[in-house]
């Protein structure tokens, strides 16, 4: 059977939130390979989530849970009496109830761009942003860091934390940063 795909993080797979282990899915009850590791916030915690119960939103239903915080979505208050955002609300609900959500240090955050949730790309190194430099400079320069060490010095194990991100309408880039 094909795994889901998940429109903004189209390397799920490849990342840190699934592994290769047979079981029995919590939410489905299909004997499954492949389980998912990384965050959901619940107050159940569901022993095995299978990436198909993630996709069609059968996990967050059945635990009242969501794998990203809707106010870690770039652009969404907490407070209620902020603006709406201008992101559509069933695109922050795909990104808090049926996107994995990615590791980090501190609690995610989603970047958006266009008026839409950006894609999660990958954990990022110096290497990696290399080619988006000049895409990437006002979120390097707002993060707070010196930017010789997010453009020469930053490893996927460092202390600090890069994600990486694409707008899925233009293409932009987008660099998250955060320390332990």
């Amino acid at each position: 059977m094909e795994l889901p795909k998940f429109k903004y993080s189209p390397n799920a797979y490849r990342l840190d939130l699934f592994e290769n282990v047979e079981g029995v899915c919590s939410i489905c009850n299909e004997k499954r390979q492949i389980k998912y590791i990384s965050s959901f916030y619940s107050i159940e915690n569901p022993e095995y989530i299978c990436p198909w119960c993630i996709a069609n939103g059968k996990a967050s239903e059945k635990y009242n849970g969501d794998f990203n915080d809707y106010c870690g979505i770039e652009g969404v208050s907490p407070d209620p009496k902020d603006p709406e955002p201008s992101i559509k609300k069933e695109h922050l609900i795909e990104i808090t109830n049926r996107t994995p959500s990615y590791t980090s240090w501190q609690q995610e955050v989603w970047l958006t761009h266009c008026n839409e949730p950006c894609a999660f790309i990958g954990y990022a190194d110096s290497k990696l942003i290399e080619p988006f430099l000049d895409e990437l400079k006002d979120d390097i320069e707002n993060s707070g860091i010196p930017i010789e060490y997010i453009t020469k010095g930053l490893t996927k194990d460092s202390d600090l934390g890069a994600y990486l991100f694409q707008c899925l309408e233009c293409g932009k880039h987008r660099l998250h940063v955060d320390f332990t």
